[in-house]
């Protein structure tokens, strides 16, 4: 079987986030010419919350743990990851590549947080491509049951 040497994709109407994409991508290489090999990846993140925590989970497939770094200042979580295509596994640096649809590049995303946030009190883990932070709220705000006399 062959492997194709030049692949078409059309961007159909019924595709806004594939648009979303290309649009963020053509952004990124106007306003960051030197940097075009690294583009801003676009993967989704879910934020929940609870009585207790708040939990962000963001898609980072393919990223090892030494490739993801997380930071929390001044009330700012900010998750970044950078995999270059020299670290691609099995890459033996041979043969011309004729297909490559993976994902290499910089992934940042930096969300603002409620006051209400343990800044001491986070968590962080990634496994199965999602990265799980959940970040404690502080005791004095949490909900508390009074009594009633």
């Amino acid at each position: 079987m062959a492997l194709p040497t030049r692949v078409s994709r059309e961007l159909a109407a019924s595709e806004p986030y594939d648009m979303q994409r290309e649009f963020d991508t053509m952004l990124n290489r106007f306003f960051n010419p030197d940097r075009s090999s690294a583009r801003i990846l676009p993967y989704g993140v879910d934020i929940r919350e609870d009585a207790d925590h708040f939990y962000v989970e963001a898609e980072l497939p393919g990223y090892k743990k030494n490739e993801v770094d997380v930071t929390l200042e001044n009330q700012t979580l900010t998750i970044s990851a950078e995999r270059n295509t020299e670290s691609k596994t099995g890459d033996t640096g041979k043969g011309e590549s004729l297909l490559q649809e993976r994902r290499y590049g910089r992934y940042v995303r930096s969300f603002t947080l409620p006051p209400t946030v343990d800044e001491q009190k986070v968590d962080a883990k990634l496994a199965d491509g999602v990265l799980t932070i959940t970040l404690n709220k502080r005791e004095e705000v949490k909900p508390r049951k009074i009594a009633v006399s």
